[in-house]
């Protein structure tokens, strides 16, 4: 059997980071998560390309003129969206979601989901790495192993 695997091996690689103003406690430090595994995994300041948006429903649209662009191998977005006392967090997470999944398969290009969808701000901060692991790491790995296999695939 071949195996066709990405490697988690940033450098020579470019990675825009897409990321939501709103909730910036939140999202600020998923930017740092993100940016400390792009570096520990060899990658170069110059790789690194950040917009910020005002909120996440504003990702899709830039993540996707990132990605036409075909100036970097991966796109990464980052955001994060609390569940109120509204059906607003709803149609925002539906929305923001649907349309980066849409974007990454328009493109060709690896758009990869960063935004967290929580009930709650504590939710939130556990999973921007105050008490644990930090979900814009874990992200910017898969964005790292994506821009790394989409070329071995031919």
């Amino acid at each position: 059997m071949v195996r066709i695997e990405g490697m988690l091996k940033a450098n020579g690689r470019k990675i825009a980071i897409v990321a939501g103003r709103f909730n910036d406690l939140i999202v600020g430090r998923l930017v740092e998560g993100a940016e400390d595994c792009f570096l520990r995994h060899g990658g170069g300041e110059e790789g690194l390309a950040l917009v910020r948006v005002p909120g996440a429903y504003e990702i899709p649209l830039v993540a996707g003129k990132l990605a036409s662009s075909r100036a970097y191998d991966a796109v990464l977005c980052l955001g994060a969206v609390i569940r109120g006392d509204t059906p607003h967090f709803d149609y925002i997470a539906a929305e923001v979601s649907k349309g980066i999944a849409a974007e990454s398969l328009r493109t060709g290009l690896p758009i990869v989901f960063g935004v967290l969808t929580c009930d709650t701000m504590e939710q939130a901060l556990q999973r921007a790495g105050v008490k644990g692991g930090n979900e814009g790491w874990d992200a910017m790995l898969a964005a790292i192993e994506m821009a790394d296999l989409m070329p071995r695939l031919g």
